[in-house]
């Protein structure tokens, strides 16, 4: 009968736990770019760099396309070349609002009902270079409109993710041929 009742609860936790991380909402923990223009920030961007993580390990030529989907959602679409293959590597995502469309706070999803944070945390006023963070330390990118970004850029960026916490030695600096 213990084994029963454990297993009850148990199961009730783990329930709790995804239904909790299903519905909750991705919320910034910093000042995002306010207002913010998504018809200015749609199309073609370059990784310049970021925290690799397990989808990106080993990609160059890394670019991020934003359109909108008819449902008034922005279609994302990342792409890049893996280093030690050569193989073409693509994911298509979904990203919304957090809350009202002139902040620059969003989430987004590549898989199913799963959302991360992607805050625009910097962004010129040309609409050319975005620094974005996740919703935690372990995400950040660098990235511009072109193949490059200014080395002024780069620091003002590096400066400000290390005075919110950022590990800036974990960069990983994308190639971009």
């Amino acid at each position: 009968m213990d084994k029963k009742k454990s297993l009850i609860a148990l199961s009730a936790v783990a329930l709790g736990t995804v239904a909790y991380n299903l519905l909750r909402p991705v919320k910034s923990k910093v000042d995002v770019i306010e207002p913010f223009d998504l018809q200015k920030y749609l199309g073609r961007w370059y990784e310049i760099a970021r925290f690799d993580f397990r989808w990106e390990k080993n990609l160059k030529n890394v670019t991020a396309d934003y359109s909108l989907n008819e449902d008034g959602s922005v279609l994302v679409n990342n792409q890049g070349i893996n280093i030690t293959t050569g193989k073409h590597k693509q994911s298509i995502g979904k990203a919304k609002f957090v809350d009202e469309e002139n902040r620059g706070a969003l989430k987004v999803s590549f898989f199913g009902p799963f959302y991360a944070g992607y805050n625009i945390v910097k962004l010129d006023e040309n609409y050319q270079d975005a620094l974005i963070f996740g919703d935690n330390l372990d995400y950040i990118w660098f990235l511009s409109r072109n193949k490059t970004m200014s080395k002024e850029r780069k620091e003002a960026y590096l400066n400000y993710a290390q005075a919110h916490g950022y590990d800036t030695s974990k960069l990983v600096w994308t190639i971009q041929e």
